[in-house]
């Protein structure tokens, strides 16, 4: 397995991990309690961390993809693009999906709320996908 796929794995882990629990856990935790958003008073921690792993390999091994697609360029600026057109996918099922299955209100607070956090994970989860893959050779192949 290449080396950028792996480092590009925990960079996800660790950009997303370092803006999840703080935003969902600590800033406003409450208000996603109040908000209907949380059911469960403490989180299962061992499938949150799996869902970010598992997302972290598709981001991993698709990346490489689009940018040989996309024919190379600024690394960073490509792995914005990706990043957020990913992140597109995961913010209809984390906002949209999930204020439509359960009782969370007010709706609005919840879609800004997880808009605004989807913003910055995949802001900081594009630049360090970009980062670790700035070697044209890293980013060029898939594992």
């Amino acid at each position: 397995m290449k080396k950028a796929f792996i480092l590009s794995v925990i960079g996800y882990f660790v950009a997303t991990m370092g803006v999840a629990y703080p935003w969902h856990l600590v800033l406003f935790h409450e208000k996603y309690m109040a908000m209907g958003a949380f059911t469960r008073g403490t989180p299962i921690m061992p499938f949150g961390i799996l869902a970010i792993i598992l997302q972290g390999i598709v981001f991993a091994y698709f990346y490489p993809i689009f940018y040989k697609h996309k024919g190379g360029g600024n690394p960073i600026f490509r792995g914005l693009q990706f990043s957020l057109f990913m992140g597109l996918n995961v913010w209809t099922v984390m906002v949209f999906a999930t204020v439509a299955k359960f009782k969370i209100e007010p709706v609005l607070d919840f879609v800004l709320y997880g808009t605004a956090f989807q913003i910055i994970q995949f802001v900081l989860v594009g630049i360090v996908i970009g980062l670790l893959n700035r070697e044209p050779s890293a980013a060029a192949t898939v594992p």
